[in-house]
């Protein structure tokens, strides 16, 4: 039986459900949020089987968000301390389920712990790459860093700088569409899954760009952006349940 694709679920900044039971508990820590408009069709060929771009107002994007990673943990075990906290750099674009599930595909994610790298590489299929990485504050200032080491390509990495600024009391509906998103589809195994997430109402800041200078959306199979982002954001940071992953028919996995 041939399924007629459903409406995109309506954004909202706090998420849908919750998440009793987590799978994979974790925090995401000054985060810098970096993005720019890329072409539907160039993205579309990106995507996992049963996904297409995501729009608003018939512009997708394309994500450059730089964090740090905090005690990831399984299911209700207490947070790894040093193995499961850690820099991160992910490149990340925009899709739509045929079920209406909004969520975001990993195109790459640095990472400057091997072991969780090859974990999450071996187990889950995701693209994480081994890095050497670094997150230095001074101040109102975040600087970001990260060269590439495994897989490759060697060397490929990026440096963003950004000024921290005045909280936003009211996000734009673009900014809602770029951070208030409660799942990733990925491909496992010549199948599409969908993993979802929540986590608090996100805290977000205005953030001034210093400095940007990456090839990680190049290296990830994008063209490189030809201007400055459309949209830079700063916050603090959430913590994170992840749920079991479902199936495109939206089945759990076992």
């Amino acid at each position: 039986m041939t399924l007629t694709p459903r409406a995109p679920e309506v954004i909202t900044p706090d998420p849908p459900g919750e998440t009793p039971r987590p799978f994979l508990t974790q925090s995401w820590l000054d985060l810098a949020f970096l993005h720019w408009a890329a072409d539907p069709d160039e993205v579309a060929a990106l995507l996992p089987a049963g996904t297409v771009p995501d729009t608003l107002d018939g512009v997708t994007y394309v994500g450059l968000v730089a964090f740090r990673m905090h005690r990831v943990g399984w299911f209700r075990l207490p947070g790894i301390p040093y193995l499961g906290s850690f820099p991160e750099t992910n490149v990340r674009l925009y899709s739509v389920d045929r079920h209406g599930r909004r969520g975001v595909v990993f195109r790459s994610l640095d990472a400057s712990r091997l072991i969780p790298v090859a974990v999450a590489r071996a187990a889950f299929r995701l693209p994480y790459l081994w890095s050497r990485m670094a997150v230095e504050r001074d101040g109102d200032t975040l600087t970001y860093t990260s060269a590439r080491r495994w897989p490759g390509p060697r060397g490929a990495g990026s440096r963003i700088a950004i000024r921290v600024g005045e909280r936003v009391a009211e996000p734009s509906e673009l900014e809602h569409f770029l951070t208030a998103r409660w799942g990733m589809h990925n491909a496992f195994f010549a199948r599409s899954v969908f993993l979802p997430n929540t986590h608090p109402r996100w805290p977000l800041h205005r953030a001034e760009l210093l400095q940007c200078d990456e090839d990680l959306i190049r290296a990830a199979g994008l063209s490189a952006p030809t201007g400055p982002p459309v949209s830079v954001l700063y916050s603090p940071g959430v913590p994170v349940r992840f749920g079991r992953p479902a199936r495109p028919g939206g089945i759990p996995t076992p």
